[in-house]
């Protein structure tokens, strides 16, 4: 009888150490999910200025339409993009083709004073810092994530429930070299 009754006890004790490792597996997805979904949020305010941005810029530099198709084109690559890793590279393109628009501004002493352009390049510069802001709380979530599911002994749990290693938001290797900017 006393053996029968240490062995449920060392049962439920393994199923609750379980079901305790898998919720924490669990709540570690969720923050990744909430943190792509924040740079989801901030990616689509991006997509949303630069059609303005470039409206602006157009009616200033009309024979600069090369530069602005290119910012246009990545942003249509980066609003079709699908997984974390397409995404990022789109986004990549975006970050090289933005800093066309604002050398076009130095060439056009009246888009560089005109109110708008001004106001549409204040709003990118806070997109931007805000976006590396969620960037850094993704990759963070996921790097506990990913570190939670390979660890002993949540990794038993982890395979029994398909838990599978995420992506980090990385950037490409364009992004780490210096921007050149040709027009």
């Amino acid at each position: 009888m006393a053996a029968t009754i240490i062995v449920i006890a060392i049962v439920v004790i393994i199923i609750g150490y379980g079901i305790s490792i898998y919720n924490s597996i669990a709540k570690s997805e969720i923050k990744v999910d909430e943190g792509y979904s924040t740079i989801d949020v901030y990616l689509k305010k991006r997509y949303d200025l630069i059609p303005n941005l470039v409206s602006t810029v157009k009616g200033y530099a009309k024979h600069e339409s090369e530069t602005l198709t290119k910012v246009i084109e990545a942003r249509n690559l980066a609003i079709n993009s699908k997984d974390i890793g397409e995404i990022a590279n789109a986004n990549s393109i975006i970050s090289k083709a933005l800093p066309s628009i604002f050398a076009l501004a130095e060439n056009y002493p009246n888009l560089k004073a005109n109110d708008n352009f001004m106001s549409l390049q204040g709003e990118l510069a806070n997109i931007e810092r805000e976006l590396s802001n969620a960037r850094r709380y993704y990759n963070g979530c996921v790097r506990e994530f990913n570190t939670k599911i390979i660890t002993f002994p949540n990794i038993l749990i982890a395979n029994i429930f398909g838990k599978t290693k995420k992506e980090f938001f990385e950037a490409d290797k364009g992004e780490r070299e210096n921007i050149k900017i040709e027009f």
